[in-house]
């Protein structure tokens, strides 16, 4: 009788061959995959590394979701500061890979003092270096505010943000939801605005954390001569009613296949976007006319304020494309706080001292002329294309508040007859382009294809690019 044979005793891989370890995930992250630790590799449950990335500098560091899930002891986030003591020190970016559910319960307290220390050197650490936040995995209670207090968040596909996690709010709220719904690309990406980039791979994640580290770290310096102009206006549609896409003249106005939009769903009737401008670092914002009509509202004010005043920390000169008819009116704009929103953008524009410069494409109406960078914000230099408005509001708009009178006596069939010519009589007398250059607060019209060359010369006559004397607080 023959004995069978013993079954293959199936062995599991070493713990530092998980792809999610964090000596993987570093590598993933850094030139060749070289890099070297800052901290010991054992059961903190984080590592800490310097090496390059895309050839510049950079500390970064990693939860290790393989030693309890990623949670966060006192010795896990000792590393954590020291790697930020260590970027502060090197002025070179942090990026941190977040996969972690949080503080050690069995260390009690001393685990929750020691992520506030985390935060607190992420703080004293805002608008003097960038930090850029990766999450790969959950992240949740102490490590979901970690990322939302850097500058960039990205989210890989299998990434998570919530406080309290769906077992929590189930039996709190009696809410039934799954962590997709309650921390995943829609809530955040779209809804909440923590995250500013989506990715559909971890890959894809790691190599938009390394762009935006080295657009944020390596800003180079503007050379008006790399500035080639382009046919600008002919990205616009003929007919100024007509709503359009901005992306394509965001695009064009930086250097080509440069650009890197952060918040792309959340609050789309404004796009914030940074890339190379002459091959120097540049933040672009411009209304979009093809959501809201381009109309301003609480969140996107918000949105670019956040923005304005992430640049304006880090050196980097700004670009405002505007084409905005006003804010947008209503009862639920007011009731979410557009009066206290839109003040943020009023607020980070004056105090900024990057060079910014502003180009009105087709219009600029009433308070949002104001909070779109205008003359009298500080902006460096205004210029205009043909045919922009600039007004309280527009022509048409405003002699049917004028003459409502004199409109109501018309007879029906010439009523829009003489209103066009009320219209353009108004828009003579109470200003428009020609009226701003005069009275300064357009300093140029310029023709959409010399439009790049203009912006480049605004930048580089400015002088040095100085930086904000502030952080970066998420807004």
């Amino acid at each position: 009788m023959t004995q069978a044979p013993e079954k293959p005793v199936a062995t599991k891989p070493p713990r530092e061959q998980d792809p999610r370890h964090p000596l993987q995930r570093l590598a993933a992250l850094y030139d060749g995959g070289e890099f070297e630790p800052i901290s010991a590799i054992d059961d903190s449950g984080m590592l800490a590394a310097i090496g390059r990335v895309n050839g510049m500098t950079a500390v970064a560091f990693c939860s290790d979701p393989t030693v309890m899930g990623g949670a966060m002891g006192h010795e896990g986030c000792k590393v954590v500061v020291a790697a930020y003591q260590r970027a502060l020190t090197d002025r070179v970016p942090i990026i941190g890979l977040w996969h972690s559910g949080g503080a050690r319960l069995a260390e009690g307290v001393l685990s929750l003092h020691a992520v506030g220390l985390i935060f607190h050197a992420m703080t004293k650490a805002s608008g003097t270096i960038p930090q850029i936040s990766v999450v790969l995995g959950a992240a949740a209670g102490g490590a979901a505010y970690g990322p939302a207090l850097t500058d960039v968040v990205i989210l890989g596909p299998e990434g998570r943000i919530f406080v309290t996690g769906p077992d929590v709010v189930r039996s709190v709220t009696g809410e039934d939801v799954d962590m997709l719904r309650l921390g995943g690309p829609e809530p955040h990406g779209r809804r909440s605005g923590v995250v500013h980039v989506l990715t559909e791979s971890e890959a894809e994640a790691m190599e938009r954390a390394r762009t935006i580290a080295h657009l944020l770290g390596a800003q180079g310096t503007l050379v008006v001569d790399d500035v080639e102009d382009l046919d600008l206006g002919g990205l616009l549609p003929e007919s100024t009613k007509r709503a359009y896409d901005v992306h394509p003249l965001v695009e064009n106005v930086l250097d080509a296949g440069t650009t890197v939009e952060l918040h792309a769903k959340w609050a789309p009737n404004i796009v914030t976007a940074l890339g190379r401008f002459g091959g120097r670092t540049a933040g672009v914002i411009a209304n979009n006319p093809l959501r809201l009509g381009g109309c301003l509202d609480s969140a996107s004010a918000e949105k670019a304020s956040r923005f304005v005043r992430m640049c304006d920390a880090f050196g980097i000169p700004l670009i405002v494309l505007v084409d905005v008819p006003g804010y947008l009116p209503g009862v639920g704009q007011e009731w979410d706080g557009v009066v206290r929103r839109g003040a943020k953008l009023l607020h980070a524009f004056g105090e900024a001292v990057v060079p910014r410069v502003t180009v009105v494409t087709r219009k600029t109406y009433g308070g949002a002329y104001i909070a779109m960078n205008a003359r009298s914000l500080g902006a460096t230099r205004v210029f205009a294309w043909p045919g922009a408005e600039v007004a309280v509001m527009g022509a048409v708009a405003a002699v049917r508040i004028l003459h409502r009178r004199k409109l109501a006596e018309v007879a029906p069939e010439i009523r829009g007859q003489v209103e066009a010519e009320l219209a353009e009589e108004h828009a003579r007398l109470a200003g428009g382009i020609d009226k701003a250059v005069e009275i300064g607060v357009v300093d140029e019209v310029v023709d959409p294809a010399a439009t790049r060359s203009a912006i480049a010369r605004a930048i580089d006559s400015s002088g040095l690019v100085t930086r904000g004397n502030h952080g970066n607080i998420p807004l």
